[in-house]
């Protein structure tokens, strides 16, 4: 009977091991599209409030642009040094637009403007996942087809994604936040967000 036992349990031990083999093999090989495809589901836009949207609307005449990119074109793209991020900036937030760069929130100003111009990337390997890496006073450039702009960073939040206010629109002060998903390893729905502040400096 021991050794009966003795054996089912070798036999178990054997299969949990070659079990982990497997399921291994398949992250190696496959890895980057299960992460690419759970991102999808996971959804980073925050919802900018009609109120708030109705108010980026009354920019100030001298700032506006003279073309607007249409929804979901490229019209920049945005370099952080500290964690080698170059990426397209996409005008929208949709979960395609997210799948292929940053995002522009439609609720917000365009860099050069001089209000609250919101970004927003996944937590991936290949975006936004070194957040937590940035400091104080780090630079963020944003190079459009119509002009450079840098800022720099002067602070940054753990947020719940219920907190519009936290993503203030504003036509005072040109202020560029950029958020995504937290935990940063977090795989699936996520209700917080790590959002970081930075001011144009020229």
């Amino acid at each position: 009977m021991k050794n009966v036992v003795k054996a089912t349990i070798i036999d178990v031990i054997v299969a949990l091991l070659i079990l982990i083999l497997i399921i291994f093999a398949i992250y190696m090989f496959l890895g980057q599209t299960i992460e690419e495809n759970i991102l999808l589901v996971n959804q980073v836009a925050v919802k900018v409030e009609k109120t708030a949207e109705k108010e980026a609307m009354k920019m100030n005449e001298e700032n506006r642009l003279e073309n607007y990119p249409e929804y979901g074109t490229q019209y920049a793209t945005i370099e952080i040094p500290r964690i080698d991020v170059n990426l397209p900036v996409y005008y929208g937030d949709t979960l395609q637009i997210l799948k292929n760069g940053v995002g522009h929130s439609s609720g917000s100003y365009f860099p050069g403007e001089g209000g609250s111009i919101i970004y927003m990337g996944h937590n991936s390997k290949k975006v936004f996942r070194r957040f937590s890496e940035l400091e104080i006073g780090d630079p963020i450039k944003v190079t459009t087809n119509y002009g450079e702009f840098n800022y720099k960073i002067y602070d940054m939040q753990l947020v719940k994604e219920t907190e519009t206010d936290k993503l203030p629109i504003q036509k005072e002060k040109e202020i560029l936040m950029v958020y995504t998903c937290y935990p940063f390893n977090n795989i699936g729905y996520a209700t917080q967000r790590y959002v970081v502040y930075a001011e144009l400096a020229d």
